[in-house]
């Protein structure tokens, strides 16, 4: 496993916070030289510890006015029933977040959505049209008191 040191965690931290900030900014952060935050950052690239630079977009701005959680119970768990339905899932370019998880349901996806009949249209694909599905309950979202990925650090 990659050792990650408090360096690393103080540039971690940084971009999180703004992915876009300088380099050579980020060095007077957590002081260091340019140079020697470009070799962190690529050894962190590279030992999968940032999995991807990302602009966050406003949802509502672009029309995407419904955030939808739905819970999803599934017929079979056999393992290649269990993979199809995750691939189904992930390359659904409306789900945000997809978890397999414990307990009385199996997967919780997120949805962002322009509206209630494109979320309905999406249920007719991704549940009513797949054998493997057995039921699903939708939590729509009146507000969003925190949204992120952020990891405390």
């Amino acid at each position: 496993m990659f050792e990650v040191d408090n360096f690393d965690f103080q540039i971690l931290r940084a971009i999180q916070k703004d992915a876009r900030i300088p380099q050579s900014e980020l060095g007077e952060v957590v002081n260091l030289s340019t140079a020697a935050v470009n070799r962190r950052l690529k050894k962190l690239k590279e030992n999968g510890v940032i999995k991807q630079y990302t602009a966050l977009l406003n949802q509502e701005s672009l029309g995407f006015g419904l955030t939808i959680i739905t819970n999803i119970e599934v017929e079979s768990e056999q393992i290649h029933e269990l993979d199809a339905t995750r691939r189904d899932f992930e390359n659904c370019p409306y789900v945000q977040q997809c978890y397999y998880v414990t307990g009385e349901w199996d997967f919780v996806l997120i949805f962002a959505v322009k509206s209630m009949d494109q979320y309905n249209d999406l249920t007719r694909e991704l549940f009513f049209q797949k054998p493997n599905v057995k039921r699903f309950k939708t939590l729509v979202a009146m507000s969003k008191a925190k949204v992120g990925l952020e990891l405390a650090l």
